[in-house]
């Protein structure tokens, strides 16, 4: 019951898909070396954040005759992996995605289901919005994938949270806004509380891989981390440096906090359901 969790917290090269999967590859055989189980990559790794008018141009589908996902394929015969792109699907509308990849097959792909298009975010002009949010078993357990904004909505996670996801995967390439005390960017100890939060108030693991480095006058600030169900952090990468951070993770945890905390137990889903027919119908 023990997952060496290995998160990848890189810079990428705006629209360089085959310097991206380089470093795809030779991060995931430096993890393979540590012993990792599973090794996580940022919102859009392969491919860079502020893409605009790129997007189509880098946009692959998961599959084993697809250029970009066949090595990626093949290095998941040994290592789970979770990789950031652009996906294309057969109506040729493109998505902000997360692919699971293990033993050699594609198990879930998630395709980002808020886009923020406002301040310095310009998504929604560029990208269709996902429709789905489910959870997916894996041979560590049921597990769930989210891309940055879909985090900051509490619908998802308490989705995922309902379909049974006992640790959630959360990817994003989060820019540096405002500033604290601390010194510490604001972006970043809101983002901190709220993965702490989400661990705490749904009893699971919450896993964050955070991009680093500079992109179209946007910083990526890093600081990738993972929280066990009672919201103790796990580990903490540094801020604004690369790095590949390992830990291991006991997933014995998840019974001893909700045998003392049950609250999925208790969960009143068809009071929920309930109130939201309510509220959609007024």
């Amino acid at each position: 019951m023990k997952l060496n969790l290995a998160l990848a917290q890189i810079n990428t090269r705006l629209g360089n898909i085959d310097a991206n999967l380089a470093k795809h590859l030779e991060l995931i055989q430096e993890a393979q070396a540590r012993e990792a189980d599973l090794l996580i990559f940022p919102e859009l790794s392969l491919t860079g954040y502020v893409l605009q008018d790129l997007a189509t141009a880098v946009a692959h589908r998961p599959t084993a005759d697809d250029p970009v996902f066949r090595p990626l394929l093949k290095a998941s015969q040994d290592i789970d992996l979770v990789v950031g792109f652009v996906d294309e699907d057969r109506r040729n509308r493109f998505y902000i995605a997360a692919a699971y990849l293990s033993r050699g097959q594609v198990l879930h792909v998630h395709h980002k289901v808020y886009l923020p298009t406002y301040g310095l975010f310009d998504e929604g002009r560029f990208f269709a919005w996902g429709d789905g949010v489910q959870a997916f078993d894996t041979r560590f357990g049921r597990l769930g994938i989210l891309i940055c904004e879909d985090f900051w909505h509490a619908s998802p996670p308490y989705l995922l949270w309902l379909d049974g996801a006992e640790m959630l995967l959360f990817a994003s390439a989060s820019p540096g806004r405002g500033l604290t005390a601390e010194p510490q960017l604001e972006s970043a100890r809101w983002v901190e509380h709220i993965n702490r939060a989400y661990a705490s108030l749904f009893t699971t693991f919450v896993v964050h891989a955070n991009r680093v480095g500079f992109e179209d006058g946007l910083n990526f600030w890093g600081g990738s981390t993972a929280f066990d169900p009672n919201g103790e952090l796990i580990v903490k990468a540094p801020y604004n440096e690369e790095a590949l951070i390992l830990a291991e993770i006991d997933l014995n945890q998840l019974h001893r906090t909700r045998a003392r905390l049950p609250l999925l137990r208790d969960e009143r889903t068809a009071l929920v359901m309930r109130e939201m027919r309510r509220i959609l119908g007024e």
